[in-house]
């Protein structure tokens, strides 16, 4: 055991906290401070399905009918975190009206990032400083902070847990353990799974290598899995009838990524270079200059002598990984098609698997494992240099890397500096709403497509569901074909003129009223209205 092994594990408190007050403001871990988040983007739609489903007087497994109603919708499609929902369900009782835990899951995920670098690195370290520039270093990617517009994506400690499995032979070896995190992550989001089950399926690569015999077990560990994800997607509602949304690759990732902060004041010394729409976002992979200059520090480390494959420090078993990654890599930087419509390269998928794609439409999300593992063999060979060496040049990485990414922490923190004060309802402050919804039998946005309207749609849901009042709009991720048709005709039958007394129709992007209706529409808080109580 080296001395880093030994050292108290103090920092595996301080650090997430450290992380947590440089890029978030330490209001957004009050649950009942939700103003925040409804401001119309993602993790506005991810408090709401929990909302939702906590407020629903007949909810179902991890599936509420107080939004899309009649239908409904799975929490899993509303950006929901299924895994956070279980959690929160038996003490829905103790929780506030106005409860979000979206704070808490950026903590908890800052917490389980180090705690898995950490657990990584502490056996291969030559000494504390060393090791924990090294935890920072790894835990800190760029490409986790910039998911905090969709908070279920910054569960980056999955891809940690699983390379920490992959590492040592005993626990890779493990299919409960196997499960366990499968499982897991199955419940979290859906990249995140197909990231994890790429290291798992290495494995199993790795175990029919050295031990043909093992090929039946491995098969039978395989479809086991297999059968497991499947089950727990069915219980998610992933096998409904869901119409694919035709655009993979359309947020793939550029090929300069790892040196390109796509967009400018992401980094204090490297100039970024515009990216086609959805590639800057979606395709993010900036390492960091302290990264970037570490990896050739690795490289030049490379020419002293090599330990023994057997050694307990090398890393000749990685290259079991090397077929997932590779794999991971042409999926990340495919682009079929671009926004503009144009083919690239230019021939066509067949539609079959264009479809089967669809579930990583955002491809350039899929690099993540490969950039932390690539940073961790550059760390591990860092960690072959005499303490004193390895200290410096870490050190030196880690002040660099702080130093670069400072103006995209103060980014990232000015998005949630609404929390320290910020009114709940922004768009719709009238207490007339909470009367109209009170008579209201249900909620219909017209158009039916809200993120045309959906911060006004996020507050007035968020008011609808807390009085346990349907509305007929949602927006998902996978909209089921039956819901997609009957918001449809219900926007058909508005723009006829027929209305469903008791139902409250609000107007969004600028909807004109029926000629037939004009004299029954009116505004609140500058959103045209109609509403007719029931009988």
């Amino acid at each position: 055991m080296t001395l880093a092994a030994r050292t108290p594990p103090l920092p595996l408190l301080v650090l997430p906290l450290v992380l947590f007050g440089v890029f978030f403001h330490w209001q957004i871990l009050d649950i009942g401070n939700v103003g925040w988040l409804l401001r119309g983007t993602d993790n506005g739609e991810n408090a709401l399905g929990l909302h939702a489903w906590l407020h629903d007087p007949a909810p179902g497994f991890l599936h509420t009918t107080l939004l899309g109603a009649p239908e409904g919708t799975p929490l899993l499609f509303t950006d929901s975190n299924p895994l956070l929902s279980l959690l929160a369900f038996p003490l829905r009782w103790a929780l506030p009206a106005d409860a979000q835990l979206i704070g808490w899951w950026l903590l908890a995920c800052l917490g389980l990032q180090i705690l898995f670098a950490w657990l990584l690195l502490r056996r291969y370290a030559p000494g504390p400083v060393a090791l924990w520039c090294g935890v920072l270093l790894l835990a800190a990617l760029p490409t986790l902070f910039n998911r905090v517009v969709h908070v279920n994506l910054m569960a980056h400690w999955l891809i940690l847990w699983a390379v920490w499995r992959f590492d040592d032979p005993q626990r890779a070896a493990s299919p409960r353990g196997w499960a366990v995190l499968i499982a897991l992550t199955t419940l979290v989001h859906s990249y995140l799974l197909v990231m994890v089950g790429a290291i798992w399926a290495s494995t199993l690569l790795e175990r029919a290598a050295r031990d043909v015999r093992m090929v039946p077990r491995l098969i039978g560990e395989g479809l086991a899995m297999i059968a497991l994800v499947a089950a727990l997607a069915w219980t998610l509602g992933v096998f409904g009838d869901f119409a694919p949304s035709g655009n993979y690759g359309a947020f793939a990732m550029p090929i300069d990524a790892l040196w390109n902060p796509g967009v400018a004041g992401q980094s204090s010394f490297v100039p970024a270079i515009a990216q086609r729409p959805g590639r800057a976002f979606e395709g993010f992979q900036y390492l960091g200059l302290g990264l970037l200059l570490l990896i050739p520090a690795a490289l030049l480390a490379r020419r002293l002598p090599r330990p023994d494959r057997t050694a307990p420090d090398s890393l000749a078993r990685y290259r079991w990984l090397l077929p997932a990654l590779a794999v991971l890599t042409l999926l990340a930087i495919s682009s079929y098609p671009d926004f503009a419509g144009h083919m690239l390269p230019r021939w066509h998928l067949p539609s079959e698997i264009a479809v089967a794609l669809d579930a990583v439409r955002a491809s350039g999300r899929l690099f993540w494992p490969v950039a932390y593992v690539l940073v961790f063999a550059a760390l591990r060979i860092l960690y072959r240099l005499p303490d004193a060496t390895a200290r410096r040049v870490l050190l030196a990485a880690a002040v660099i890397q702080a130093a670069d990414l400072a103006p995209m922490a103060q980014a990232i923190r000015a998005q949630s500096a609404e929390a320290q004060g910020g009114p709940r309802y922004l768009r719709t402050p009238s207490p007339e709403w909470d009367l109209l919804i009170a008579q209201a039998t249900d909620i219909a946005f017209v158009p039916a497509d809200v993120t045309r309207g959906l911060g006004h749609f996020q507050e007035i849901a968020w008011r609808a569901a807390k009085a346990g009042v349907p509305v007929r709009s949602v927006y998902v991720a996978r909209q089921s074909r039956a819901s997609a048709a009957r918001q449809e005709a219900e926007t058909a039958a508005f723009r006829a003129g027929t209305v469903v007394p008791g139902r409250l129709y609000v107007l969004i992007d600028g909807e004109r009223v029926p000629p037939p209706l004009m004299l029954r529409a009116r505004p609140v808080d500058g959103v045209t209205i109609l509403f007719e109580p029931a009988d």
